[in-house]
């Protein structure tokens, strides 16, 4: 397939970077089955019955109130918030490998509570729980990809992630359809309880696998980062290449240490600023774009407008996620970064406002809040823009979002602006959750606004396309340390299309201690 053949005849073998990089990507698969499945749970009989504290809907069955369902599902995004932040000292401690099976730990604690629990409060101390694991992969996952990819597929690699992510969507909702009828709790601990093959997996893969070249680096452990690339180039350890290569990183962390050590406050300096306020954008208008209301709320909110099999319609549209995750994943370096992103937010923005019309021309309610579907066949058409627009989605903004932040930062703070971007994904996402039943939900104290907020995605969609235009930089092809020189020299992201790198870090940092650098390189260590 060509995806996978290399783009030049540098030796060594590209396989084993590519299966490593894969397989790391498994932790999306937690991710996206501990978000999935609650949408299912929450419309499950039994579990309504089981935790409802006495609230009973506008049909008179038992089922939580608006609050509740905001606290148990926003309660994940609050744990992966704080566990993304934590992801950073974690990774610069104990490692990018370790900190995942750390990660592991820590999620299968909160699985365990969810499982035991009976009531709310446990249920909701586990989603926390589970929560600061997930937080805390999904940020070790990009980062352990981006340091170990090579350059000519690291877009597909690190974009693996997302697919991974809808794998765990549509896996979720697949046990979710299966257990929803059982009149016991099997039919939300058998879900729940899946949760651990997941863990013990990516844990055995962890311990096996190497660390990062890059972190041995940056502990000064040159021999045991020589050995790790060893492993992933398949080359041997007197290899002239993996010799070159590893210089190029050790020189640009020496460039990078020589201008100080690494702290928060230096993300808010120089070019830094922009790639944060770039990598916190990218990560919020992911969320903004409406794609976790369909997948948090989505069963809930097809059965509230009238479609008698909301968990298949649910199915099917898990099921277009992964299938649209493919293309993008081709694409990303194949077109590039910013073409896969604008087109996605261009095909984003109109569907969800054709979705937006059509919910809100052709349905109403009754007295009680119940939805009155006024137009069936419109409906229908309303589901199939929801699936093109998860398309799109799918297929740009998913992946390439956990892309262009795992590649535009430097070895130095790497951990710790991958940590604050992330940590920026889950408190949308944790903000979505948590604000979306009052938005949508009928009843007092609540917006109503039922398919209306489909416009709401749909400016921020419009918003997405401006924001890729004038930020997002171009950086396909290069590595990791070529993206530093990119930004020292490309003052506006539009600019950035076709820009060739010129500078080679050993010459960069053999010119700090002695000899005399090229104007060039003076003007980009002046700059840096």
């Amino acid at each position: 397939m060509k995806l996978f053949t290399k783009t030049d005849d540098t030796p060594g073998k590209a396989w084993v970077a590519i299966v490593i990089g894969f397989f790391v990507a498994f932790g999306g698969v937690l991710f996206g089955y501990d978000t999935g499945t609650i949408s299912g749970i929450l419309a499950m009989t039994y579990w309504k019955d089981l935790f409802s504290t006495g609230y009973r809907d506008s049909t008179g069955a038992l089922a939580i109130t608006s609050s509740e369902q905001s606290e148990i599902v926003s309660v994940l995004s609050a744990g992966t918030f704080f566990g993304s932040l934590l992801a950073a000292p974690l990774g610069d401690s104990i490692g990018r490998r370790l900190g995942l099976v750390f990660s592991c730990f820590v999620f299968i604690g909160g699985v365990i509570m969810q499982v035991a629990a009976t009531a709310i409060p446990l249920f909701v101390a586990g989603r926390f729980f589970a929560g600061l694991g997930v937080g805390l992969l999904s940020a070790l996952v990009p980062l352990y990809q981006s340091e170990t990819a090579p350059k000519w597929i690291r877009g597909a690699i690190v974009g693996s992630y997302q697919f991974a992510i809808t794998i765990g969507l549509l896996l979720a909702s697949i046990v979710d359809n299966s257990t929803k009828d059982r009149q016991d709790t099997g039919s939300y601990r058998i879900p729940i309880s899946i949760q651990f093959l997941w863990a013990i997996i990516l844990i055995v893969g962890m311990l096996i696998l190497p660390e990062t070249p890059r972190f041995m680096i940056k502990k000064d452990k040159h021999e045991k980062a020589l050995q790790s690339l060893s492993r992933i180039r398949r080359l041997p350890t007197d290899h002239p290449v993996l010799a070159e290569e590893l210089a190029e990183i050790q020189a640009n962390h020496q460039f990078e240490m020589s201008l100080g050590k690494a702290s928060y406050r230096d993300l808010l300096r120089g070019d830094m600023l922009k790639r944060i306020l770039t990598g916190c954008g990218i990560q919020a208008l992911q969320q903004l774009a409406g794609i976790n209301f369909i997948f948090y709320y989505g069963t809930q909110f097809f059965k509230n407008s009238g479609f008698k099999n909301s968990f298949i319609i649910s199915l099917i549209t898990n099921c277009v996620n992964v299938g649209s995750t493919l293309p993008g994943l081709v694409a990303i370096d194949k077109w590039g970064r910013r073409p896969v992103l604008l087109t996605g937010s261009i095909g984003m923005f109109f569907s969800q406002l054709i979705v937006a019309i059509t919910g809100t021309a052709t349905t109403s309610q009754d007295a009680n809040g119940n939805i009155i579907v006024n137009n069936e066949p419109a409906q229908k058409a309303a589901i199939a823009f929801i699936c093109i627009f998860i398309f799109f989605f799918a297929a740009s903004w998913g992946p390439v979002a956990w892309v262009v932040t795992g590649e535009i930062f430097p070895l130095k703070v790497r951990a710790k602006a991958l940590s604050i971007t992330t940590a920026t994904n889950w408190l949308f996402n944790w903000a979505i959750a948590y604000s979306t039943p009052y938005l949508v939900d009928w009843g007092k104290g609540n917006a109503n606004l039922q398919s209306k907020i489909f416009f709401i995605w749909c400016g921020f969609c419009f918003l997405s396309i401006i924001f890729v235009y004038f930020m997002v930089y171009e950086t396909k092809g290069l590595t990791l340390e070529q993206v530093d020189e990119l930004y020292s020299e490309v003052s506006v992201a539009y600019k950035s299309v076709g820009w060739k790198p010129s500078i080679n870090y050993t010459d960069v940092r053999d010119a700090a201690i002695g000899e005399k650098p090229t104007s060039k390189e003076a003007e980009h260590m002046e700059t840096a």
